[in-house]
Protein backbone atom coordinates (compact mmCIF):
# COMPACT_ATOMS: atom_id res chain seq x y z
CA UNK A 1 0.00 0.00 0.00
CA UNK A 2 1.44 3.47 -0.82
CA UNK A 3 2.20 5.58 2.21
CA UNK A 4 0.69 9.01 2.10
CA UNK A 5 3.05 11.89 2.13
CA UNK A 6 3.28 15.06 5.19
CA UNK A 7 4.37 17.96 5.42
CA UNK A 8 6.53 18.79 8.15
CA UNK A 9 9.18 22.05 8.62
CA UNK A 10 9.95 22.25 4.78
CA UNK A 11 10.53 18.88 3.84
CA UNK A 12 7.81 16.27 2.76
CA UNK A 13 8.20 12.96 4.58
CA UNK A 14 5.96 9.58 4.37
CA UNK A 15 3.21 9.67 6.67
CA UNK A 16 5.08 7.05 9.41
CA UNK A 17 8.08 9.34 9.35
CA UNK A 18 6.68 12.56 10.18
CA UNK A 19 7.74 12.75 13.76
CA UNK A 20 8.26 15.72 16.00
CA UNK A 21 9.80 15.93 19.70
CA UNK A 22 7.86 14.45 22.46
CA UNK A 23 9.07 18.24 23.94
CA UNK A 24 6.51 20.14 21.62
CA UNK A 25 4.32 22.06 23.55
CA UNK A 26 0.81 20.19 21.60
CA UNK A 27 1.83 17.10 23.34
CA UNK A 28 2.86 18.53 26.56
CA UNK A 29 0.61 21.17 27.09
CA UNK A 30 -2.21 21.37 24.56
CA UNK A 31 -0.64 24.31 22.98
CA UNK A 32 -1.62 23.97 19.27
CA UNK A 33 -3.88 24.97 17.04
CA UNK A 34 -5.18 23.22 13.78
CA UNK A 35 -7.71 23.16 10.80
CA UNK A 36 -9.36 20.58 8.38
CA UNK A 37 -10.63 20.59 5.25
CA UNK A 38 -11.23 18.41 2.17
CA UNK A 39 -11.21 18.31 -1.46
CA UNK A 40 -13.84 18.12 -4.08
CA UNK A 41 -12.08 17.31 -7.53
CA UNK A 42 -9.03 17.03 -5.69
CA UNK A 43 -8.82 20.42 -5.26
CA UNK A 44 -8.70 22.05 -1.47
CA UNK A 45 -12.27 23.59 -0.66
CA UNK A 46 -12.22 27.07 0.18
CA UNK A 47 -8.83 26.41 1.27
CA UNK A 48 -8.27 29.94 1.79
CA UNK A 49 -11.10 30.59 3.93
CA UNK A 50 -9.47 27.59 6.09
CA UNK A 51 -6.09 29.59 6.67
CA UNK A 52 -7.49 32.59 7.45
CA UNK A 53 -9.38 30.76 10.30
CA UNK A 54 -6.00 28.73 11.38
CA UNK A 55 -4.07 32.14 11.40
CA UNK A 56 -6.94 33.79 13.70
CA UNK A 57 -7.05 30.65 15.95
CA UNK A 58 -3.15 31.15 16.15
CA UNK A 59 -3.45 34.75 16.61
CA UNK A 60 -6.47 33.87 19.52
CA UNK A 61 -3.80 32.10 21.50
CA UNK A 62 -0.50 34.21 21.10
CA UNK A 63 1.02 31.00 19.29
CA UNK A 64 3.90 33.16 17.17
CA UNK A 65 4.89 31.86 13.66
CA UNK A 66 5.74 33.60 10.64
CA UNK A 67 3.38 32.15 8.18
CA UNK A 68 0.98 34.07 5.53
CA UNK A 69 -2.28 32.89 3.93
CA UNK A 70 0.05 32.98 0.77
CA UNK A 71 2.71 30.50 1.79
CA UNK A 72 0.68 28.16 3.32
CA UNK A 73 -1.39 28.02 0.38
CA UNK A 74 1.65 26.78 -1.19
CA UNK A 75 2.53 24.65 0.85
CA UNK A 76 -0.48 23.01 1.00
CA UNK A 77 -1.25 22.36 -2.70
CA UNK A 78 2.17 20.90 -3.00
CA UNK A 79 2.26 18.52 -0.34
CA UNK A 80 -1.49 17.82 -2.05
CA UNK A 81 0.49 17.60 -5.50
CA UNK A 82 2.79 14.49 -3.85
CA UNK A 83 -0.51 12.38 -2.90
CA UNK A 84 -2.14 11.62 -5.99
CA UNK A 85 -2.81 8.22 -5.30
CA UNK A 86 -5.75 9.16 -3.46
CA UNK A 87 -9.27 10.01 -5.20
CA UNK A 88 -10.08 12.85 -2.74
CA UNK A 89 -7.78 13.93 0.65
CA UNK A 90 -8.71 15.07 3.73
CA UNK A 91 -6.30 17.71 4.83
CA UNK A 92 -5.40 18.54 8.14
CA UNK A 93 -2.73 21.87 8.95
CA UNK A 94 -1.44 21.71 12.91
CA UNK A 95 0.31 24.40 13.66
CA UNK A 96 2.34 23.60 17.16
CA UNK A 97 4.21 25.84 19.66
CA UNK A 98 7.21 23.56 19.46
CA UNK A 99 10.17 22.39 21.09
CA UNK A 100 10.17 23.65 25.17
CA UNK A 101 12.66 22.20 27.58
CA UNK A 102 11.16 23.88 30.05
CA UNK A 103 7.63 22.31 29.56
CA UNK A 104 5.89 25.59 29.36
CA UNK A 105 7.81 28.32 26.97
CA UNK A 106 7.02 28.30 23.03
CA UNK A 107 9.62 28.43 20.57
CA UNK A 108 9.71 28.19 16.88
CA UNK A 109 6.91 26.37 15.66
CA UNK A 110 6.20 22.84 13.99
CA UNK A 111 3.88 23.14 10.79
CA UNK A 112 2.68 19.82 9.97
CA UNK A 113 0.11 18.80 6.74
CA UNK A 114 -1.48 15.71 7.13
CA UNK A 115 -3.08 14.55 3.75
CA UNK A 116 -5.40 11.50 4.30
CA UNK A 117 -8.14 9.85 2.45
CA UNK A 118 -11.87 11.25 3.08
CA UNK A 119 -14.35 9.14 4.76
CA UNK A 120 -17.49 9.37 4.31
CA UNK A 121 -20.52 8.84 6.20
CA UNK A 122 -23.09 5.94 5.33
CA UNK A 123 -25.56 6.92 2.83
CA UNK A 124 -28.35 5.66 5.15
CA UNK A 125 -27.79 8.88 7.35
CA UNK A 126 -28.46 11.24 4.29
CA UNK A 127 -31.37 9.55 3.37
CA UNK A 128 -33.14 9.06 6.45
CA UNK A 129 -31.32 11.31 8.97
CA UNK A 130 -29.20 11.04 11.94
CA UNK A 131 -30.02 11.76 15.93
CA UNK A 132 -28.45 14.09 18.94
CA UNK A 133 -28.18 14.12 22.28
CA UNK A 134 -27.26 17.33 24.46
CA UNK A 135 -24.52 17.96 26.83
CA UNK A 136 -24.89 21.40 29.30
CA UNK A 137 -20.90 22.78 27.86
CA UNK A 138 -19.76 25.64 26.99
CA UNK A 139 -15.83 25.92 25.26
CA UNK A 140 -13.39 28.68 26.98
CA UNK A 141 -13.14 30.37 23.68
CA UNK A 142 -14.56 28.94 20.96
CA UNK A 143 -13.66 30.66 18.26
CA UNK A 144 -10.09 29.39 18.45
CA UNK A 145 -9.70 25.92 15.93
CA UNK A 146 -7.12 24.16 18.78
CA UNK A 147 -6.07 20.44 19.36
CA UNK A 148 -7.49 20.01 23.05
CA UNK A 149 -10.47 17.92 22.07
CA UNK A 150 -10.76 15.96 25.49
CA UNK A 151 -14.81 16.23 26.19
CA UNK A 152 -14.84 16.40 23.03
CA UNK A 153 -13.81 12.62 22.34
CA UNK A 154 -15.72 11.50 25.72
CA UNK A 155 -18.61 12.94 24.56
CA UNK A 156 -18.71 11.80 21.34
CA UNK A 157 -18.00 8.13 23.16
CA UNK A 158 -21.37 8.42 24.73
CA UNK A 159 -23.11 9.93 21.71
CA UNK A 160 -22.24 6.17 19.57
CA UNK A 161 -23.72 4.41 23.02
CA UNK A 162 -26.95 6.16 22.66
CA UNK A 163 -26.74 5.75 18.81
CA UNK A 164 -26.49 9.14 18.19
CA UNK A 165 -23.85 10.67 15.53
CA UNK A 166 -23.14 13.94 17.13
CA UNK A 167 -23.51 15.92 20.49
CA UNK A 168 -25.14 19.39 20.70
CA UNK A 169 -23.69 21.63 23.36
CA UNK A 170 -26.00 23.90 25.25
CA UNK A 171 -25.21 26.58 27.94
CA UNK A 172 -26.24 27.10 31.24
CA UNK A 173 -29.39 29.19 29.92
CA UNK A 174 -30.64 26.79 28.00
CA UNK A 175 -29.14 28.57 24.80
CA UNK A 176 -28.53 25.81 21.38
CA UNK A 177 -24.37 26.45 20.71
CA UNK A 178 -22.77 24.00 18.46
CA UNK A 179 -22.15 20.31 17.76
CA UNK A 180 -18.78 19.04 19.26
CA UNK A 181 -17.03 19.33 15.50
CA UNK A 182 -19.85 21.06 13.31
CA UNK A 183 -22.65 23.86 13.28
CA UNK A 184 -25.79 23.47 14.37
CA UNK A 185 -29.16 24.58 12.38
CA UNK A 186 -33.13 24.43 12.24
CA UNK A 187 -35.69 25.31 9.63
CA UNK A 188 -38.81 27.05 11.14
CA UNK A 189 -41.09 28.77 8.84
CA UNK A 190 -39.99 28.40 6.07
CA UNK A 191 -36.69 30.02 7.36
CA UNK A 192 -33.13 28.77 8.17
CA UNK A 193 -31.72 29.54 11.51
CA UNK A 194 -28.64 29.38 12.97
CA UNK A 195 -26.86 30.41 16.18
CA UNK A 196 -24.74 33.62 15.84
CA UNK A 197 -21.40 33.22 16.34
CA UNK A 198 -19.74 35.21 19.70
CA UNK A 199 -20.18 31.64 21.16
CA UNK A 200 -19.44 29.13 18.72
CA UNK A 201 -16.56 28.19 16.00
CA UNK A 202 -17.12 29.99 12.68
CA UNK A 203 -17.45 26.76 10.25
CA UNK A 204 -16.70 27.38 6.60
CA UNK A 205 -19.52 24.85 5.50
CA UNK A 206 -21.69 26.98 7.57
CA UNK A 207 -21.16 30.12 5.78
CA UNK A 208 -21.02 27.72 2.77
CA UNK A 209 -24.66 27.34 3.37
CA UNK A 210 -25.81 30.89 4.29
CA UNK A 211 -24.65 31.69 0.89
CA UNK A 212 -26.47 28.66 -0.53
CA UNK A 213 -29.48 30.31 1.25
CA UNK A 214 -29.25 33.56 0.15
CA UNK A 215 -28.47 32.48 -3.43
CA UNK A 216 -31.74 30.47 -3.43
CA UNK A 217 -33.76 33.03 -2.06
CA UNK A 218 -34.01 31.32 1.80
CA UNK A 219 -34.70 33.19 4.34
CA UNK A 220 -31.70 32.80 6.64
CA UNK A 221 -31.41 33.96 10.74
CA UNK A 222 -28.63 34.35 12.37
CA UNK A 223 -29.67 34.66 16.02
CA UNK A 224 -29.98 32.80 19.76
CA UNK A 225 -31.67 29.37 20.06
CA UNK A 226 -32.95 27.86 22.93
CA UNK A 227 -33.38 24.19 23.95
CA UNK A 228 -36.99 24.39 24.20
CA UNK A 229 -37.66 25.64 20.69
CA UNK A 230 -35.97 22.79 19.26
CA UNK A 231 -39.61 21.04 19.65
CA UNK A 232 -41.07 23.66 17.26
CA UNK A 233 -38.29 23.16 14.03
CA UNK A 234 -39.71 21.24 11.48
CA UNK A 235 -36.30 20.02 10.30
CA UNK A 236 -32.38 20.07 11.67
CA UNK A 237 -29.16 19.58 10.35
CA UNK A 238 -25.41 19.57 11.15
CA UNK A 239 -22.59 21.08 9.00
CA UNK A 240 -18.92 19.93 8.54
CA UNK A 241 -16.21 19.47 6.08
CA UNK A 242 -16.43 15.65 7.07
CA UNK A 243 -20.09 15.67 6.97
CA UNK A 244 -21.21 18.27 4.83
CA UNK A 245 -24.82 19.02 5.16
CA UNK A 246 -25.91 15.92 7.47
CA UNK A 247 -29.96 16.06 8.48
CA UNK A 248 -31.00 15.65 11.89
CA UNK A 249 -34.04 13.97 12.87
CA UNK A 250 -33.75 13.97 16.50
CA UNK A 251 -32.08 15.50 19.64
CA UNK A 252 -33.10 13.47 23.04
CA UNK A 253 -36.25 13.05 22.58
CA UNK A 254 -37.40 14.79 20.72
CA UNK A 255 -38.60 14.43 17.09
CA UNK A 256 -38.18 16.99 14.41
CA UNK A 257 -40.95 17.69 12.37
CA UNK A 258 -42.30 14.09 11.32
CA UNK A 259 -38.98 12.69 12.09
CA UNK A 260 -38.12 12.48 8.56
CA UNK A 261 -35.37 14.66 6.63
CA UNK A 262 -37.05 17.91 5.15
CA UNK A 263 -37.38 19.31 1.67
CA UNK A 264 -35.98 22.84 2.81
CA UNK A 265 -33.06 20.19 3.71
CA UNK A 266 -32.99 17.89 1.04
CA UNK A 267 -33.10 21.06 -1.36
CA UNK A 268 -29.63 22.42 0.48
CA UNK A 269 -27.99 19.35 -0.08
CA UNK A 270 -28.50 18.82 -3.86
CA UNK A 271 -27.40 23.16 -4.20
CA UNK A 272 -23.99 21.76 -2.45
CA UNK A 273 -23.89 19.04 -4.14
CA UNK A 274 -23.71 20.81 -7.60
CA UNK A 275 -21.14 23.38 -5.96
CA UNK A 276 -18.72 20.51 -4.87
CA UNK A 277 -19.51 18.38 -8.66
CA UNK A 278 -18.05 21.58 -10.19
CA UNK A 279 -15.54 22.46 -8.07
CA UNK A 280 -12.08 23.38 -9.39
Amino acid sequence: MRKNIFYLNGRFVPEDKALISVYDLGLLRGYAVFDFLRTYNFKPFYLKEHLKRLLNSAKIIGLKHNYTIDNLEKIVIKTLSKNKHLKEAGIRIILTGGYSRDFITPSKPNLIVMITPIKSLPKTLYRYGASLITKIYERIDPRAKTIIYTDAVRFLEEAKGKGAIEVLLISKDNEVLECTTSNFFIAKENAVITPTTDKILEGITRKVVIDLCKKNNIKIIERKIYYEELKEATEAFITASNKEILPIVKIDKIKIGDGKVGQLTKFLIKKFQELTKTWS
